[in-house]
């Protein structure tokens, strides 16, 4: 039966039924897991905009054909592989977004902490610096 409230123990179902913790060991294991991960998500997202960053700070001014071409829709915002490899760390990062989302929805405290933990430290590892490094292509928090 699944947890739909806040508790504490080691006895937690993450993500599927064949990741279980029963003992005290598989729950720090699982916690460390979702830390490593949670951290690994904001190294993702540190990735993703220094490429976005680079690939804008490459692109030369825009000469009319392309002005034209992104008015019907094929778009001037660098080449296609850098749009594609752009896409594909999205992806990747959104996908992992929402599996942390999912694993705190298993109602665990400690998976909860364990992932705003990793969360901080890998804001603070990988982008409290990159202040001068702003791209916001999407509002929405869980992108």
């Amino acid at each position: 039966m699944m947890h739909m409230t806040l508790y504490w123990g080691k006895d937690v179902t993450l993500l599927i039924d064949s990741w279980r913790t029963d003992s005290w060991t598989s729950y720090l294991l699982t916690l460390l897991a979702c830390f490593l991960v949670s951290a690994f998500y904001q190294f993702l997202e540190d990735r993703r905009l220094r490429f976005k960053s680079s690939v804008a700070a490459d692109r030369s001014p825009p000469s009319l054909d392309a002005l034209l071409l992104f008015k019907l829709g094929a778009g001037a915002r660098g080449s296609a592989t850098a749009r594609a490899a752009s896409a594909v760390l999205f992806g990747v990062n959104s996908a992992i977004g929402y599996l942390l989302m999912l694993a705190v929805m298993s109602f665990n405290g400690g998976v909860l902490v364990a992932i705003v933990l990793g969360l901080s430290v890998g804001y603070f590892l990988f982008r409290a610096a990159d202040e001068e490094v702003v791209v916001v292509d999407n509002p929405c928090a869980c992108a």
